[in-house]
């Protein structure tokens, strides 16, 4: 008997029970972010640039730029097919390792760190797209393993991926970065089916490695102080503890409703330091208080969920992967840089994801969910259906 042309019509792809429509909750929130950052900025940088003598909206036309190029990342991301991702997986990361060994060799060193190429008048730092190609080369790892629980040789070819740009990374010195890698590999490894008993024994020994460097002096000694201001920036208010008693005074001052824009003492006034870039939710706090930041976390949680939801729709565990990781890059970002603004946690020198200053941070940030909204555009058209 010969099947007619419905029979081998392939039903899952072209038989749709629901249409597929971009995730108008992520978008809305990443664009809805990106404007209060480029407001955020404008505000903070403003009374510095005039104070120079310089156009008071250099920082945000600069800006402006980045986000209309992240804006062009993210669409042509969320067309490009994670199979396609797949193939190139190698070639992205070594690209990556190459990147990150320039840097060290030709990079531009400034305030004593070494993260920067020079491309003409724009700076790139390469540990930004660094995380994006760890999470794709950790996702191509752990989804060709099979059936959980992950085997330790895929364990330590997966902290071998890991540990050869967090090395590199180290010399820069950039420690933020370093933990972001660590926490994209505890939290890839452990959704991709490693079992407690291997992410403690990683823990254990990531803290004997992290105590090992302390007593060998491979810590900078700025990297310490931070961590002891941190734990009491009463002890040196003028120095190392100076950035976060002044971030706390400004979100604390804005209270319910804030100060309003551009009316913001500690803003106009210059006493946050780095205030545009890894200070900038302390813009938010004092100028549009508790319910602004509120507003600004909720727009954050629906970015998450959403690149969540996209890998619980994911049709292949290699999407799947990849999703969960630009969610655990953005969550731990988002939580470090606002605790530091806070005092719930140390300096490390992380930006907030789509409102901070940064070209090449805005830029790799927008690839990442512009990558998860692909996995979302691509999930079957069968409700509930999902990959084995």
């Amino acid at each position: 008997m010969v099947a007619n042309n419905e029979d081998r019509a392939p039903i899952i792809l072209l038989q749709r029970d629901r249409p597929v429509r971009p995730d108008l909750w992520l978008v809305i929130s990443y664009l809805i972010l990106s404007a209060i950052g480029l407001l955020m900025i404008y505000s903070a940088s403003a009374p510095r640039l005039g104070g120079l003598g310089i156009d008071p909206t250099g920082d945000l036309k600069r800006q402006a730029v980045f986000v209309i190029l992240g804006f062009v990342t993210f669409a042509v991301m969320s067309t490009v097919d994670t199979n396609l991702l797949r193939r190139y997986v190698p070639t992205v990361y070594g690209v990556t390792i190459g990147l990150l060994v320039i840097v060290l060799i030709f990079g531009e060193k400034v305030k004593g760190a070494q993260r920067w190429l020079e491309i003409g008048p724009l700076q790139f730092q390469p540990s930004e797209f660094a995380k994006l190609g760890v999470i794709l080369a950790l996702a191509g790892l752990v989804s060709s393993a099979g059936k959980p629980p992950l085997t330790w040789d895929r364990i330590t070819r997966a902290v071998i991926i890991v540990a050869l740009p967090a090395a590199l990374i180290f010399f820069q010195p950039d420690l933020g970065t370093m933990l972001v890698l660590t926490c994209i590999l505890v939290v890839m490894l452990f959704i991709g089916g490693a079992t407690l008993r291997q992410i403690l024994f990683l823990g254990v020994t990531a803290v004997v490695g992290a105590v090992g460097l302390f007593r060998l002096g491979a810590i900078k000694e700025y990297q310490i102080t931070r961590l002891t201001a941190f734990l009491d920036p009463a002890t040196d208010p003028l120095a190392a503890g100076y950035n976060q008693l002044q971030s706390e005074i400004a979100i604390g001052t804005g209270g319910l409703t804030g100060k309003g824009l551009f009316e913001g003492t500690q803003t106009n006034l210059r006493f946050v330091p780095e205030q545009s870039s890894d200070f900038i939710f302390t813009a938010v706090g004092e100028q549009l208080g508790f319910i602004g930041s509120a507003l600004v976390l909720v727009l954050f949680a629906i970015v998450i969920w959403r690149v969540l939801v996209a890998a619980a729709n994911s049709r292949d565990r290699f999407g799947y992967l990849i999703a969960v990781g630009v969610a655990a890059m953005i969550a731990f970002h988002m939580f470090v840089n606002i605790g530091m603004t806070v005092r719930l946690m140390p300096v490390t020198g992380l930006p907030l994801p789509f409102m901070s200053a940064g070209g090449t941070v805005f830029l790799a940030m927008s690839a990442a969910i512009g990558i998860a909204h692909s996995i979302w555009l691509r999930r079957s058209p069968v409700p509930g259906e999902h990959f084995e």
